[in-house]
């Protein structure tokens, strides 16, 4: 078993190598696989993308640096035909450099690739979600190495409610909005401030890594066009650039859709400009609808949330189905449902927010709200059962447990996919962006060809308030004797036994 191995894509070498000044994230990538001793390699391709540099003096500098990296060379006969059937029409010279990366990818030669280029991320994830996965931002793959190998270390991002004219306006999270809107700190004093608008903020290290401000609206006063009474507008959603990645903004995106889902809006909305590429992505995976261009030239993106039971439609799979409706579900007969028993320890590590919920409970005015990482999740066991159809939901039961909840239903998923790891080095790949386990957990598992690990990935849907306990589960007939020790099919009224249980905002 050997380390991972992550290779950098060229924008990520230019961030590491070239003479200005290096962004924090960037430096920490370096400073986390030097710590660690993981391999960062680059790829032979990225030499030509180098020699493209029209720049002599730049390229020859540039050259001169990557020597510094181990370097992945090129598979013999791979030519642009090929690498097209694979990852589709490669129309330039820098997208058969993307596809050839991405190659290297699904061969094993690395296990993930760090790069900055929304085009090649989009690329990946339409060759599969797996892929997708071990494709990270600078800012991911640092949170997965901290999460990795400092986990005794680390603190997972939260979320805090706080009025705007509680954050210092000599904030760092303010640079980039005072660049992309002129009169940004008029528009704060005057809209926010005076109004002490509700903001979230995400609190990483002590420091704020992203900032969400909402405002309720009405029809005739709003820029929605999709119709709703109670419509709640997201006025700035930023991610600081070196926390910029995948999992803040799922974070702060899972924050605002359960608030609005538990508040009965019907419409949440926000406005983009076209270069946001990465948080334009997030939108369109979740269900958010380009309606309009308002007249500054910002993009108009709209989610309807309607409390109506979520209809199975043909040709639509039930996972697309709860993605682009999220955080709704489709429910009943035709959708297979799962009990998933998981050991207190890696219930902690996949749902801290309810760890910290408990902790707040018991120290009322400390101000945090909900908290937690991403939506996507994985969640890795041995079962024996096999679960097949993404959109499946799992109702994760909690075991005895020394912290409360014990011996309940806590936690809905909407099944993804399901994957076997056959070592260690398979599981870490598979595991990939969602991974929240610490690498002794990874090799503890044990993967081999005999007894390889379970790779479940799915959506964090909802959690059950309160939670339905064993007395509750017995008495609903969803489980009849002892709980189950491995993963349970459940019929169609045990599935609306846990649901009814517990409000969820809309109809099943």
């Amino acid at each position: 078993m050997s380390a991972p191995t992550y290779l950098i894509d060229t924008n990520v070498f230019i961030g590491l190598e070239d003479n200005t000044e290096v962004a924090p994230d960037f430096a920490s990538l370096q400073k986390l696989a030097a710590r660690h001793s993981i391999s960062i390699y680059v790829h032979a391709a990225a030499i030509d993308d180098i020699q493209r540099d029209n720049d002599a003096a730049r390229r020859r500098v540039s050259l001169s640096k990557i020597q510094k990296f181990q370097v992945i060379s090129k598979v013999m006969g791979l030519d642009r035909t090929a690498l097209e059937a694979s990852y589709g029409p490669l129309r330039r010279s820098n997208d058969v450099v993307d596809a050839t990366l991405l190659h290297a990818l699904e061969i094993g030669v690395a296990d993930f690739l760090v790069t900055e280029d929304q085009g090649l991320h989009a690329r990946a994830h339409r060759r599969s979600a797996a892929l997708g996965d071990r494709v990270l931002y600078v800012a991911d793959a640092v949170s997965l190495l901290r999460t990795t190998y400092e986990a005794i270390d680390v603190v997972l991002p939260a979320i805090r409610e706080v009025e705007a004219h509680s954050i210092p306006l000599d904030d760092p999270i303010f640079a980039g909005l005072r660049a992309d809107y002129a009169p940004f700190d008029v528009w704060w004093r005057d809209k926010c401030v005076k109004t002490m608008r509700k903001c979230w903020v995400v609190m990483d290290g002590g420091t704020i890594a992203g900032l969400l401000v909402r405002k309720d609206e009405h029809p005739g006063e709003t820029e929605a066009r999709l119709p709703g009474q109670k419509i709640l507008k997201i006025c700035t959603f930023k991610v600081r650039p070196e926390s910029r990645g995948v999992k803040l903004g799922e974070l702060l995106l899972k924050q605002v859709l359960w608030y609005a889902q538990s508040n009965c809006h019907d419409v949440v909305y926000l406005t983009v400009y076209s270069k946001q590429k990465t948080l334009i992505s997030l939108l369109d995976y979740y269900g958010f609808i380009h309606t309009h261009d308002n007249s500054g030239g910002e993009m108009v993106f709209e989610k309807p949330l309607p409390r109506e039971r979520l209809v199975c439609r043909p040709g639509v799979s039930l996972f697309d189905l709860a993605r682009t409706n999220y955080p709704r579900f489709a429910t009943g007969e035709g959708v297979p449902s799962y009990a998933v028993p998981i050991l207190e320890e890696f219930h902690e590590i996949l749902f801290p927010e309810l760890v910290r919920k408990l902790q707040l409970n018991l120290f009322d005015g400390v101000g945090l709200q909900t908290p937690g990482n991403t939506i996507r999740k994985v969640y890795l066991c041995r079962a024996p059962a096999q679960i097949n159809q993404p959109g499946a939901l799992l109702f994760f039961y909690k075991g005895k447990s020394v912290s409360p909840p014990s011996q309940a239903i806590t936690t809905v998923g909407v099944f993804e996919e399901m994957q076997l790891a056959h070592s260690t080095d398979e599981l870490r790949r598979l595991a990939g962006r969602r991974s929240v386990y610490s690498d002794m957990q990874l090799q503890a598992m044990e993967a081999t060809e005999d007894r390889p690990v379970k790779v479940i990935n799915f959506l964090l849907a909802r959690h059950l308030d309160p939670p339905m306990d064993l007395a509750a589960l017995k008495q609903a007939q969803v489980f009849l004797n002892h709980p189950p020790q491995s993963i349970k099919s459940l019929a169609a009224d045990q599935m609306r036994s846990v649901l009814d249980s517990s409000s969820i905002g809309f109809a099943i």
